[in-house]
């Protein structure tokens, strides 16, 4: 079974050849996105012609939230109009493809977990364009499976994790928001569940294509996952909650994006670790 990875050099990427060693059934192909560029649709045909893959796993986007209020055709390339590149040359070579989506599809404005039939309505320019990437493979090609996902960090890339580690390093004191309300996704989890998927589709080829959500369990404030960060790598710093008001940005965070689970897990029989244990487990 032959999987290609795009964007390999992100963190997903990165954490699925992590994870590749386990899966000697499958020939994974990573190219990184200088490899292969989505948005050159010549390439992605040339690429996927020479290897005749049978599952794709787009791990490529543009996700720079704030940067995207200032390069909204950027984004748009990257997460639309790439996006519908892989969904057409997937549907000519029958691949399947497994497109990674966002929290930020939402608004933010409920208070419990977000459902995969809850009406998306998203609030800045990254939100939009990966809707817009969602609904461009939806045209395009039924054999897929989009994931959306939420705050994800590893030991690979750049990440809120990462950034929180090297602050503590430089400061003695860091401020951090405590009003918007979430769930941190380890990417090694999220990588082992894309396998699972494809694992699982592979064996018994079905009908389960479409949407579904992806984070680790439970569900935290930025401040309570960098308490949680500082803890499990044993760091002693004054961590202070502040507003989201008193951290302004360019682009508009969701207040509450946690997503529900049922739907994966009930389709592919996934367990899914709680993000502190999750977080335990990768101590740097």
């Amino acid at each position: 079974m032959v999987v290609l990875v795009t964007g390999s050099a992100g963190q997903l990427g990165q954490s699925l050849q992590f994870i590749a060693p386990n899966y000697p059934e499958i020939q994974f192909l990573f190219y990184t996105s200088k490899e292969l560029d989505i948005t050159n649709l010549g390439q992605c045909k040339l690429i996927f012609s020479k290897h005749q893959p049978d599952f794709c796993i787009n791990a490529a986007a543009y996700t720079a939230v704030d940067k995207a209020e200032s390069e909204p055709e950027k984004a748009h390339l990257i997460n639309v109009i790439g996006a519908k590149n892989l969904a057409e040359v997937c549907k000519e070579l029958q691949t399947v493809l497994l497109h990674i989506s966002t929290d930020f599809v939402f608004d933010g404005e409920k208070k419990v977990p977000y459902t995969e039939t809850d009406l998306p309505n998203p609030t800045g320019i990254y939100g939009q364009t990966k809707l817009e990437g969602e609904k461009a493979i939806q045209n395009t090609w039924e054999k897929h499976f989009i994931i959306r996902t939420s705050w994800v960090y590893s030991p690979f890339g750049n990440n809120f994790m990462k950034t929180m580690l090297r602050l503590a390093s430089e400061r003695d004191s860091i401020s951090v928001v405590n009003d918007q309300i979430g769930t941190p996704t380890n990417a090694v989890d999220l990588a082992t569940a894309l396998i699972q998927i494809i694992l699982t589709d592979n064996r018994q080829p079905t009908k389960n294509y479409g949407i579904y959500n992806f984070s680790n369990e439970g569900q935290c404030s930025w401040y309570d996952f960098a308490q949680k960060i500082f803890e499990v790598n044993g760091i002693s710093i004054n961590l202070q909650p502040i507003a989201t008001s008193g951290f302004p940005t360019p682009a508009k965070r969701p207040e509450f994006s946690v997503l529900d689970k049922t739907k994966i897990k009930n389709t592919f029989g996934l367990e899914i670790n709680n993000w502190k244990g999750s977080l335990q487990e990768l101590k740097l």
